[in-house]
């Protein structure tokens, strides 16, 4: 933003850029060549156009740079240091790099003029920056360097995306500590965040995504996982914390990068990103096309996306941005193997069990949004986005129940669903960098509405056209009986919709240099209108929440810093999905989750940092049977999750990078819920866990992968009745380059071959780990 900050907040020029004279451009991006097209222009402009380009926070003495000052035009392929040198040629201004992505730009003022204040210019879009990702704005709304961000956020880049061939939110989340990833049934993603699991805690931009589909990452920068409730940032749900998508956005600069994959079980994939600026207007385009099989018997998935995006900038304060995504996915439906005797059943991890046939899963997106962006004078800052999607989900699945005592039979059922949805989101952020004496605020207030209409069918599975459980042998239980799918007594056939308005305001309060704070609120109403077509009852229930966040940030060095907060969520008695209102959920209060965490975050150099966090997640209002009377219900169920957390990511030297993390955590029931007696551990929550991928450059021309997973056992199922054994999985990667715009790297997963179980739905629905697995990818860039 170029804009000078109130008289309040001025200080004298030399208070805020102490060595701006020197020239120390850090390592890292600032060394990246880039093709630049800035043309001559007010100096104004043109800053906001090389912040554009590069994705650099270019922080200038607002009134410095608009006294007149013209700029030279930068035109070709040059380093974003020595083209901001070539910018900034005979204008008197002075650049200083003090991080990797951020340049103080300082001079000196017209007459009578001597004291600024250096605000930020807004930039478009974000380049990748290895493994280390030192700012994020989902924990905050604004954008916040992670060390001052009071609250665990775990960052997986563009760069770890591509070096590990991740395809899924599942890949995604093997190296984000305190999050596992569920079966989801075989068709949805469905993680476990502190121990708790959710199918609709899935954002987009900030956006909520909250439908049951597997993701693609394809046109994904960057995902962010926020650990923790935090209702003030995002709205209700988030019991646990959220994943969030930051999409590719339009660049200036030239992108154009073509990739081809292919590997075991006859994976075949294909994607391309292209963009181009073109004067004011920027053009990007992401796709993806994948046909492929699996490990598992009579596998098979289809799917691809298309994502045109656009930016406008108008003027040197105003940007606009649109896009339209089309996302299909057709897969089969795989529910995993049974257990016998408290333990996965030993069917080769192969099987597949049911009628392949009547299993599957297809899921249609067709999302469009808005964003505008608009810089004021005095440090004000203006965004809405906006977001309408339609979801389109309708899936069918033959699974398995228990084997029989002897181990001899297996029981076979099925059922069908459709989901339509559509959802409207739009959302107003206003912010104010101002000063007040010695303080430094950064203040938010923003609104967000909301609509979402959804409808939902089930239908049972009846074996022959008759019975809804067939036997099969358990040596042979892939069956082609046919499966007649028809809604029985208790199947749901209802329609919802769920209106959201929300309001909230934030203080990011700097008091000195060693000390921060932040304070939050969000009001939010949930309103919700049920309407059941079997029987014509129709049930809604309105929700008022108010949800506080506070934290407060002591660094005693810049670098370094140690943090306590507090957040509050809520989620509504309809559920995260809106399909549970009955006669007596919606008469109960919201259930409660209360995140109490401490932790240091510690930049150990520039592109490369330690996290550490203790926590303590209370979900309270959960509904358990009244003990005087089992038929009734009350809201005294609860359950706490408390663990230390550790995350390392970044570039241990100019030639290693790491990212990874470790959990040490217990979820547990502490008082009797609907679900289960207190005292009961939570499923797929290992006490440990530990991941730590390795990429290291031995060549100009060649680089090493080497990832280990380790998780201990844990249960399957509430009920704690079967367990999942430990496991430790060891990955391994080789990256070449061929020629100067064109690489090549081999994937090769579970190098050891071990046979492990990664995940379940329940006791019987449990998801074998793939054999080895190997993959090679081309990629051609320029």
């Amino acid at each position: 933003m170029l804009c000078a900050a109130p008289a309040a907040a001025q200080a004298p020029l030399s208070a805020v850029s102490s060595g701006a004279a020197e020239w120390a451009p850090a390592k890292g991006d600032t060394a990246t060549v880039i093709h630049f097209s800035i043309r001559p222009q007010p100096l104004a402009d043109a800053l906001r156009d090389y912040a554009r380009q590069t994705a650099l926070r270019v922080r200038v003495d607002v009134a410095a740079a608009s006294a007149g000052r013209q700029a030279s035009g930068v035109s070709g392929s040059l380093t974003a240091a020595e083209a901001l040198r070539r910018l900034l040629a005979g204008t008197g201004m002075t650049p200083h790099f003090t991080d990797r992505e951020t340049v103080v730009v300082t001079g000196s003022a017209a007459a009578g003029e001597g004291v600024y204040t250096l605000t930020t210019l807004t930039v478009v879009g974000q380049r990748s920056r290895g493994y280390g990702a030192p700012r994020s704005s989902t924990a905050t709304r604004t954008d916040t360097p992670l060390r001052d961000t009071p609250q665990s956020v775990s960052v997986v880049t563009a760069d770890v995306i591509a070096d590990q061939s991740m395809q899924g939110m599942a890949d995604v989340v093997r190296y984000v500590p305190g999050v596992t990833m569920g079966q989801g049934e075989g068709h949805r993603d469905a993680p476990t965040i502190r121990g708790n699991a959710t199918t609709a805690d899935f954002f987009v931009d900030g956006v909520r995504d909250d439908v049951q589909y597997l993701r693609d990452v394809y046109n994904v920068e960057r995902v962010e996982a926020l650990k923790g409730s935090n209702a003030m940032t995002l709205g209700r749900g988030g019991g646990g914390g959220v994943l969030n998508r930051v999409t590719k956005e339009p660049r200036w600069a030239p992108t154009r990068v073509f990739t081809v994959e292919g590997g075991s079980h006859d994976h075949r994939r294909a994607t391309v990103d292209l963009g181009q600026g073109f004067g004011a207007l920027a053009l990007r385009f992401n796709g993806m096309y994948e046909d492929s099989e699996g490990f598992r018997d009579t596998y098979q998935l289809r799917r691809y996306g298309l994502n045109p995006t656009l930016a406008l900038a108008l003027g040197a304060r105003t940007t606009v941005q649109a896009g339209y995504e089309y996302f299909n996915d057709d897969r089969t439906v795989d529910r995993g193997i049974p257990s016998f005797q408290g333990r996965p059943s030993t069917a080769p991890i192969t099987t597949f069990f049911g009628n392949p046939d009547s299993s599957y899963a297809t899921a249609r997106v067709r999302a469009g949004s808005g964003f505008v962006e608009h810089v004021l004078p005095g440090g004000w800052t203006v965004r809405n986005r906006t977001r309408v999607a339609d979801y389109d989900k309708d899936y069918l699945n033959s699974l398995p129940g228990a084997v029989s005592a002897d181990g001899a039979n297996v029981t076979l059922s099925a059922y069908g669903n459709t989901t339509e949805r559509r959802n409207v989101f739009n959302q107003t952020d206003v912010t104010w960098e101002v000063g007040t004496g010695a303080l430094r605020h950064t203040l938010l207030a923003g609104a967000e509405v909301g609509r979402q209409e959804t409808e939902n069918f089930r239908r049972t599975g009846y074996y022959n056209d008759a019975a809804t459980s067939f036997t099969a042998p358990f040596s042979a239980p892939t069956v082609a009986t046919p499966i007649t799918f028809r809604q029985s007594a208790s199947d749901a056939d209802n329609g919802t919709t769920a209106s959201v308005t929300s309001f909230f305001v934030q203080d990011q309060l700097e008091i000195s240099r060693h000390l921060q704070a932040i304070a939050g609120m969000r009001w939010e109403r949930f309103d919700i209108d049920f309407r059941n077509n079997r029987n014509g009852e129709e049930l809604s229930r309105r929700d008022e929440l108010v949800s506080p966040r506070a934290g407060l940030v002591f660094k005693p060095v810049e670098a370094a810093s140690l943090y306590g907060s507090y957040s509050v969520s809520y989620l509504p008695s309809s559920g995260e999905q809106f399909s549970s209102l009955s006669a007596t959920s919606s008469t109960l209060e919201p259930e409660r989750f209360t995140n109490r965490e401490v932790g240091a975050k510690w930049d150990v150099r520039p592109g490369f940092s330690l996290t550490t966090a203790l926590y303590a997640l209370d979900r309270t209002n959960t509904t358990a049977p009244d003990p005087t009377d089992p038929k009734k219900v009350v809201q005294t169920g609860g359950q706490r999750t408390t663990g230390v957390e550790f995350g390392a990511s970044g570039n241990m030297t100019s030639a290693w990078q790491v990212v990874g993390g470790a959990t040490f955590q217990r979820a547990k029931i502490t008082s009797t819920t609907s679900a289960a007696p207190e005292g009961r551990r939570v499923p797929l929550v290992p006490e440990r866990t530990l991941s730590l991928w390795n990429r290291l450059q031995v060549h100009p021309s060649i680089g090493l992968g080497l990832g280990v997973i380790h998780q201990t056992e844990m249960f399957a199922a509430i009920d704690n009745t079967v367990t999942l054994p430990g496991f430790t999985r060891v990955d391994g990667a080789l990256f070449v380059r061929l020629a100067p715009l064109l690489s090549a790297q081999v994937n090769v997963e579970n190098v050891l071959d071990e046979r492990y179980y990664a995940t379940s739905h329940g006791n019987n629905n449990i998801m074998p780990g793939a054999s080895r697995t190997l993959r090679l990818t081309l990629t051609t860039r320029r």
